[in-house]
């Protein structure tokens, strides 16, 4: 049986960037959702899943370092290629179901977009909330962007669990505010309608 790990090896390795079912050639929708948290400064950004996607591009050119983790190797390379082993980016090849390493950094800003829904079972999704909330500093920020409750049923050949604020809210526990959310129609690059909910979520203290 093909694990995940295999799984999305096959993908990256197979597929050009562009043709990926999730390809945003456009990242506007995620850059105003991040116009939301003051820029003064450069931030430690944590992106699980980060696959091979172009807002990596963007938020560099924004100063920030960055922890790239995904579940995939031949994502990371196909980054590490792109990027040319720039100085603020560190990669961690990691399954975002299990416990992050000991002493992994604190990070000001963990951006999700379509992670968090491939995970379907409980332990996982609890071990992934349980990561985000050992990793984000107090006064730090938390984006997810998953599949709505109106959205696929499946993507890139895998169920997913789709989400509500709600559920989102209950998850993530009342250390963090909920600053703003808003239901999104991605148009992926077959031209279908793909329903996701973006929330941005504040730490308290």
């Amino acid at each position: 049986m093909e694990t995940l790990k295999e799984h999305w090896n096959s993908i990256f390795s197979k597929t050009n960037d562009t043709d990926l079912g999730w390809y945003e050639e456009d990242i506007s929708q995620t850059l105003k959702f991040l116009r939301e948290i003051p820029h003064s400064e450069s931030k430690t950004v944590f992106l699980p899943g980060s696959g091979t996607s172009t807002l990596v591009d963007a938020l560099l050119n924004q100063g920030h370092q960055l922890i790239l983790n995904d579940i995939s190797n031949e994502a990371l390379n196909k980054l590490k290629n792109r990027l040319r082993n720039d100085e603020n980016t560190t990669y961690l090849h990691h399954d975002i179901s299990k416990p992050l390493p000991l002493k992994s950094p604190k990070v000001d800003l963990w951006i999700d977009r379509a992670v968090l829904h491939f995970l379907l079972n409980e332990l996982d999704i609890e071990t992934y909330f349980n990561n985000l909330c050992s990793s984000v500093k107090p006064g730090g920020f938390v984006l997810l962007a998953e599949f709505s409750t109106i959205g696929a049923l499946k993507c890139a050949g895998l169920d997913v669990h789709r989400y509500s604020v709600s559920e989102i809210n209950d998850r993530i526990g009342n250390e963090f505010k909920l600053i703003k959310d808003e239901e999104y129609k991605y148009i992926n690059p077959s031209g279908n309608e793909r329903p996701y909910i973006y929330a941005l979520y504040k730490r308290e203290g």
